[in-house]
């Protein structure tokens, strides 16, 4: 497993949209904006599913994926892979979250499900002679 850095961490926690890249299991891609995201831990990543339709399939099919954030020219891509999560305890804590933000948005919101992403893998997307280089 590879591990997020503080400054990694901070960046993710800061953007509001990362980019979630999934694929069909003979290789369809597939690329949606995610706003209900946080860090579990260094290596792990939760997503909440109130609208993933076809990313949920794909993940289903094949649970390899990628997330990718970036502010300016510093940014990050997470790869690895998920379970998805309907039932327990992590789950009903991320109903919970998602519940309240929805209320404080005035749209109610509710989680069909949590993705947790156990990563991998990470590289940089940073513009320049570094861009693309694996960092853990």
């Amino acid at each position: 497993m590879a591990k997020m850095t503080d400054r990694m961490k901070e960046l993710f926690e800061k953007v509001s949209t990362v980019a979630l890249g999934t694929s069909t299991s003979d290789g369809i891609s597939n690329v949606v904006p995610v706003g209900a995201k946080k860090i579990i831990d260094d290596e792990t990543v939760l997503i909440s599913d109130q609208f993933l339709n076809k990313t949920l399939a794909n993940m289903k099919s094949n649970p390899r994926v990628s997330v990718t954030y970036w502010e300016g020219h510093e940014g990050y891509q997470l790869k690895g892979t998920v379970t998805i999560e309907t039932s327990g305890k992590r789950f009903e804590e991320t109903a919970e979250w998602i519940k309240v933000l929805g209320e404080k948005k005035g749209s109610p919101l509710k989680s069909k499900g949590a993705v947790i992403l156990t990563i991998e893998e990470i590289f940089g997307v940073a513009p320049g002679p570094g861009a693309g280089k694996q960092l853990a």
